[in-house]
């Protein structure tokens, strides 16, 4: 079944501003960070609305990795600024099999802070 990218980054702004809280994957060597699969010379960090759903990509190449909480507004400042200026996209809630939306950080700003 294909995902509806779409929806998956509906609910990942709607539980993120509900849970101020979102995960990304760290490991001894790191951040997880992979290739677009939509945009030639991209580098991808995915980041997850729930726990649950991060650690389920810490499998195969990634069981290295565990679950990392980051709060809403590190999110923002730190993270989605630092990788805008970085080139690097957002990845949200990914499937187990690392598919999903791959997102520009100045537009989760735009959405988490609610402007356009």
């Amino acid at each position: 079944m294909e995902l509806d990218f779409r929806q998956e980054y509906e609910r990942f702004i709607d539980q993120v501003i509900e849970q101020e809280i979102v995960w990304n994957l760290i490991s001894d060597d790191g951040f997880a960070v992979c290739e677009s699969a939509e945009f030639d010379d991209v580098e991808v960090m995915p980041f997850w609305s729930s726990e649950q759903e991060a650690k389920l990509a810490c499998v195969d190449d990634w069981s290295k990795y565990k679950a990392n909480p980051i709060e809403i507004d590190e999110f923002i400042d730190a993270w989605l600024h630092g990788m805008d200026e970085d080139g690097l996209y957002v990845g949200v809630n990914w499937s187990d099999e690392l598919e999903g939306a791959e997102v520009e950080p100045v537009i989760i700003i735009e959405d988490l802070l609610g402007e356009e």
